[in-house]
């Protein structure tokens, strides 16, 4: 009894080859409109190309076609921030612990994702120094950086010993002898309309 010759691998390859293959699967005309929204948001909020290609699915072709839309320019270049150093320094960090406190508030007493909690945190940060007559020094991108800093444990908040308040800080500070630059300003720094607007303690 003769038996069949074993398939070789041309013929096994032919085989491979004409087998159908998988279509892609279709793309949410839904979900593309809502990474859209997002981007025009965050650009819109002044976040850096960095921040748009991390918290969206879009292209970076696309991305960079919105952002010359929205703002009439091309994005800037250069990295981000990377260092913790700015948002320990005196003013950069009250108007940082300010924007921290709303976050962490509206992260743990409304149910948002973390991307819609920063925008909103953000908006109420910019509503509050402006209605004190203060220009904000936290970018929406510092912001956002100041998160991840958060989320990586090099950052945190620690309650003042003196008034209480919460401020960001490295995270081996010691709770019980921390004094915060509102209770304690450097020298021939203006506390007083700062203090007043802000009111962290």
């Amino acid at each position: 009894m003769t038996q069949s010759p074993a398939p070789t691998i041309a013929t096994t390859a032919t085989t491979a080859s004409a087998a159908p293959k998988a279509a892609p699967a279709p793309k949410s005309v839904l979900n593309e409109s809502r990474q859209i929204e997002r981007a025009v948001t965050l650009i819109k909020m002044g976040a850096r190309m960095q921040v748009l290609e991390s918290e969206t699915t879009l292209s970076y072709e696309r991305l960079i076609r919105l952002y010359k839309e929205i703002t009439g320019k091309s994005p800037s270049k250069g990295q981000l921030p990377f260092s913790t150093d700015w948002f320990l320094t005196w003013q950069e960090n009250i108007h940082s612990s300010l924007f921290l406190n709303i976050y962490e508030y509206l992260d743990k007493g409304a149910s948002l994702d973390a991307i819609d909690a920063l925008t909103k945190a953000y908006r109420l940060y910019l509503e509050q120094v402006q209605a004190g007559g203060i220009d904000p020094l936290l970018s929406f991108t510092r912001a956002w950086r100041l998160l991840k800093f958060v989320d990586a444990s090099m950052l945190e908040l620690t309650t003042c010993s003196k008034c209480k308040g919460r401020f960001v800080t490295e995270p081996y500070e010691n709770a019980k002898h921390f004094v915060c630059g509102m209770c304690n300003p450097p020298a021939r720094a203006g506390k007083s309309k700062l203090a007043g607007a802000i009111g962290l303690n």
